[in-house]
C-alpha cells in the first residue's frame, strides 16, 4: 500500500508539473504573438500616418519604397527570383553559409575571451596593463579591420569564409572576456578563503569555485556575442567578396533597391531571424546548464 500511495502521489505531482508547463508554454506563446501583433500594428500604423500627412524626416519619405508593408515583405519570400528558386530558398541557403562563419567565429572568440579572463583574474598586474588595450581594441571600426584580416589570411591560402569567421571572433571575444572576468571575481570570498585554507590549487579553485560562479555572467556575454557574431560575419563577407552568404545577398539586393525594395527588406528579416535563433540557442543552453548547477538543484 505505501508503495502504491507513493506512486500515486508521484503521478499526481508529475501531472501538476506537466499542466503547469503547458500553461506557461501557452502563456509565453500568447505573449509572443501579442508582441508580434504589436510590432506589426506599430509598423503599419506609422506607415499609414506617414503617408496620410506626407511625413518627411530629413530626406526620408514614408512610402512603399522606403517602408514597404510587412505582408508584402513576407509574401516576397515565397515568390520566385531571377534564377527560378523562391527567395526564401535562396536566403535560407545564404543564412546557413553565414551561420557557419558566425558559429566558427563565435566559438573562437568565446574561447579566446574565456582564456583572457582566466589569465587576467590570476594577475592584477596583467589586468591593469592589458585591460585598457582590450577595451581600446573595440573602438576600431570593424569596417577598417575587416579588409586587413581578409588580405592577411587570404594571402596565406586560407579559405575566404575563415577570414570572415575571424572577423566575427573579433566582435565576440570582448564581451566574453569582460563578463567572464567579472564573473570569476564574483566568487564568494569566504568560499575562496576556505579553499585556500585547505591548500587547494589555483586549478581546483578555478574550476570548482570561480567558473561555476561566473556562469550567469558568461551566458549573459554569450547572448551578446551570439548576435554580434552574425553582424561580424555579414560585414566580413563584403570585403572578402563572398557571395554565398547574407552579406553578398544584401550587397546584391541593395543595387536593385529602387525597383525592388522588398528583396532587401526580406533579406534583413532573414538576417534578424538568424541572429534571434543564435540567441535562443544560448538561452536554451543556459537553462540546461545553469539551472542544473548544484546550487540550483539543491
Amino acid at each position: 500500500m505505501p508503495v502504491m500511495a507513493s506512486a500515486a502521489v508521484a503521478t499526481e505531482r508529475w501531472s501538476i508539473l506537466s499542466a503547469d508547463r503547458v500553461r506557461r508554454g501557452a502563456s509565453q506563446g500568447a505573449m509572443l504573438l501579442g508582441v508580434l501583433a504589436g510590432l506589426w500594428a506599430l509598423w503599419e500604423g506609422f506607415k499609414w500616418f506617414g503617408e496620410a500627412v506626407d511625413l518627411k524626416i530629413g530626406v526620408f519619405v514614408v512610402d512603399d519604397r522606403t517602408l514597404p508593408h510587412l505582408h508584402s515583405i513576407v509574401a516576397r519570400l515565397f515568390e520566385p527570383t531571377a534564377v527560378g528558386d523562391r527567395l526564401l530558398t535562396v536566403l535560407l541557403e545564404a543564412a546557413l553559409f553565414t551561420a557557419k562563419e558566425a558559429a566558427v567565429g563565435f566559438a573562437m572568440g568565446a574561447a579566446i575571451g574565456f582564456l583572457i579572463a582566466i589569465v587576467l583574474v590570476h594577475s592584477g598586474l596583467l589586468q591593469r596593463g592589458l585591460l585598457p588595450y582590450i577595451v581600446a581594441s573595440q573602438t576600431i571600426p570593424i569596417l577598417a579591420v575587416a579588409p586587413m584580416v581578409v588580405v592577411w589570411l587570404g594571402g596565406r591560402g586560407l579559405p575566404g569564409w575563415f577570414s570572415v569567421a575571424v572577423i566575427a571572433a573579433y566582435l565576440t571575444f570582448f564581451p566574453v572576456a569582460i563578463n567572464t572576468l567579472r564573473g570569476l571575481q564574483s566568487a564568494d570570498p569566504r568560499a575562496l578563503e576556505l579553499m585556500q585554507s585547505y591548500a587547494a590549487s589555483r586549478w581546483a579553485i578555478l574550476w570548482k569555485l570561480r567558473v561555476p560562479a561566473s556562469l550567469p555572467y558568461l551566458f549573459a556575454a554569450f547572448k551578446i556575442s551570439a548576435t554580434a557574431s552574425i553582424v561580424g560575419a555579414i560585414i566580413g563577407e563584403l570585403p572578402a567578396g563572398i557571395q554565398d552568404g547574407l552579406g553578398g545577398a544584401i550587397l546584391n539586393f541593395n543595387q536593385y533597391y529602387a525597383s525592388s525594395p522588398d528583396d532587401l527588406w526580406a533579406t534583413n528579416l532573414i538576417a534578424a531571424l538568424l541572429g534571434l535563433s543564435f540567441f535562443l540557442l544560448i538561452v536554451l543552453a543556459e537553462r540546461l546548464i545553469v539551472r542544473r548547477a548544484p546550487e540550483h538543484v539543491a
